[in-house]
C-alpha cells in the first residue's frame, strides 16, 4: 500500500459498497466476536428515547479496530506478510494491529505518541507489537520506519479494507437491533462511521447516521468545511481514540455521501458520559466509546422523544483513574 506522503489526491466517490463489507465480514468472522446488541433501560429513562447499545468494547483488544485490521492483514501478499507491517496510533489501532499481526503470521511496528496511555502501550507490546514512541509528528516518523525497513502500511482509518472491516459493526447492528431511527457513531479519522454508514444506507435507509467528534479534535468537521482533509495543528482530547489529526480522503468521501451530520461534544460531556455508562449501563467505556452517549445527553442532536436510538460503544480501554473520577461525578 502507498505511504502516507503519497496519499495526496482525493477519490471522487466512496470506494466500497455492501458487497465489500460482506466479503470482509466473511473473511474475518472466525477471528471476530459478534458483540452484543442490548437495550439500555437506564439510558432510555434518562434520555426519553428507546436506547440500544452495540457493545463493541467487548471485541478482542477492546475496540472495533480489530475488524478492519484483520481484513487488511488477511489480504497481504506473501512478501508483505514476511516483511511486516507498520502504522501509527494513539492506542486502540496499535493493540489491534499487534494482535491481528500475530493471528495473520506477520509482525507489526506501531509509532505512538509519547503521551499515549501507558496501558495502551503495554497492551500493544503484550500482543507482540514493536512500539516506537515519539514527540514528533506520527506520520513523519512512521514513513521513516516504513522506508527504512520496507514495511507495508496498514493505515489506522483511510484504507478501503479498514473501512470495509469496520462495516461489520453496522451489519450486525442493523440485523440485531429493532428498527432504529438514529445511529450515533464516534468519529476520529472516520473509519468506523464510514463502514457503519455504508451498511446502514443500504440495509436501513430510513435510519439517520450521526457522527460525534470532540470539539478539540474535530478533524472530520474541518475536512467537511474545507472540502478536503485538513491537518489540525493540535488534536488532543480525553477521548484519545478520537484525536486523529486529520480525516482521510476515503473517509471524507464516505461521510460526505452517507452521513447526515456531525456534532461536537465538549470534554466534560465526554467524561460525564463515561460515568453515566458505568452507572446506568454497567459498561466501563473509554471516553471515545462514550461519545455517542455524550451527544445524546447533551441535546445536540434533534431526536424526537420516544425515538429509537442506537449507540456504538466502540472502545473499552479506559484509564482507571478517569473511570473512577467519571463515576464519582455521575453519581
Amino acid at each position: 500500500m502507498d505511504s502516507v506522503k503519497e496519499q495526496d489526491s482525493a477519490p471522487a466517490a466512496p470506494v466500497l459498497d455492501l458487497s465489500d463489507l460482506q466479503a470482509a465480514y466473511e473473511r474475518t468472522k472466525k477471528f471476530i466476536a459478534r458483540t452484543p446488541t442490548v437495550p439500555a433501560a437506564g439510558l432510555a429513562a434518562l434520555s426519553g428515547r428507546d436506547v440500544w447499545l452495540k457493545a463493541e468494547l467487548l471485541q478482542a483488544t477492546g475496540s472495533f479496530k480489530l475488524r478492519g485490521v484483520l481484513n487488511a492483514l488477511l489480504q497481504l501478499a506473501e512478501p508483505q506478510r514476511l516483511a511486516g507491517v507498520v502504522s501509527m496510533s494513539a492506542g486502540n489501532h496499535a493493540s489491534a494491529l499487534a494482535y491481528g499481526a500475530r493471528l495473520a503470521g506477520t509482525r507489526a511496528t506501531i509509532v505512538m505518541p509519547q503521551y499515549a496511555n501507558p496501558a495502551k502501550v503495554g497492551a500493544t507490546v503484550s500482543y507482540g507489537g514493536e512500539v516506537v514512541q515519539t514527540d514528533r509528528p506520527l506520520a513523519e516518523v512512521m514513513t521513516e520506519v516504513q522506508d527504512e525497513h520496507k514495511l507495508t502500511l496498514v493505515h489506522p482509518f483511510d484504507d478501503p479494507r479498514i473501512i470495509a472491516g469496520a462495516g461489520g459493526v453496522g451489519l450486525e447492528f442493523v440485523e440485531d437491533a429493532p428498527k432504529l431511527d438514529v445511529i450515533i457513531v464516534p468519529v476520529g479519522g472516520g473509519g468506523l462511521i464510514s463502514g457503519v454508514a455504508a451498511a446502514v444506507r443500504v440495509l436501513s435507509p430510513q435510519t439517520r447516521v450521526i457522527g460525534v467528534e470532540p470539539a478539540w479534535a474535530a478533524g472530520m468537521s474541518a475536512a467537511l468545511s474545507a472540502g478536503q482533509p485538513v491537518h489540525l495543528e493540535k488534536a488532543q482530547s480525553v477521548a484519545d481514540g478520537l484525536a486523529a489529526p486529520f480525516a482521510g480522503h476515503h473517509t471524507l468521501a464516505c461521510v460526505q455521501s452517507w452521513v447526515d451530520s456531525i456534532v461536537l461534544v465538549e470534554e466534560q460531556e465526554l467524561v460525564g458520559a463515561v460515568g453515566v455508562l458505568a452507572r446506568d449501563a454497567k459498561l466501563a467505556a473509554e471516553a471515545a466509546g462514550a461519545a455517542g452517549l455524550a451527544a445524546l445527553l447533551s441535546g445536540k442532536i434533534d431526536i424526537e422523544p420516544g425515538a429509537s436510538v442506537g449507540l456504538i460503544i466502540s472502545g473499552g480501554n479506559v484509564d482507571p483513574a478517569l473511570l473512577a473520577s467519571a463515576v464519582t461525578t455521575a453519581y
